[in-house]
């Protein structure tokens, strides 16, 4: 049984893994002539912890994230893919990932990196990607680290 999948949504953090799944979400949409759609999670629960809530911080984080994402539409669109959009969304990374955008969009398969946690977020929240295997109703592909891989597209500072 041979699997098209039309619509790929690749969610992304800024981390390594992020970046490796992302490479390879371009690689499976030009393979399958599919829409890859970027997605980038602002936690709100980051903000809770700010006494007084600062839209000047919510500004600088929305603001660094449209950049990075514009990046990957960028590199997507220079690697051939013809239909690529891009979205920030507020809240739960979680269920976002894992429900609310893969209905909106009609998603049929989550690219995801292993992890974009560090082992102390992981055991205080959970990690993200264990909850979207758990949960989507699409298929889910979890991008392993791969150190043999090429550098990441954008260069570390």
């Amino acid at each position: 049984m041979l699997q098209q999948y039309t619509s790929i949504l690749v969610p992304i953090d800024g981390s390594f893994e992020a970046e490796l799944a992302f490479r390879k979400a371009v690689a499976v949409a030009k393979r399958n002539n599919a829409k890859l759609h970027i997605l980038h999670v602002i936690d709100t629960r980051a903000f809770q912890s700010v006494s007084s809530f600062d839209s000047e911080m919510v500004e600088q984080v929305t603001q660094k994230a449209k950049e990075t994402i514009d990046g990957y539409v960028k590199s997507a669109k220079d690697e051939g893919i013809k239909e690529v959009d891009s979205t920030i969304e507020y809240g739960a990374p979680k269920t976002i990932i894992s429900e609310d955008f893969p209905k909106k969009a009609d998603i049929d398969l989550i690219m995801i990196g292993a992890t974009g946690l560090n082992a102390v977020e992981r055991l205080l929240i959970g990690s993200v990607t264990e909850y979207v295997t758990r949960t989507a109703k699409c298929d889910v592909l979890v991008v392993r680290t791969d150190l043999d891989n090429k550098k990441p597209h954008k260069e570390s500072k």
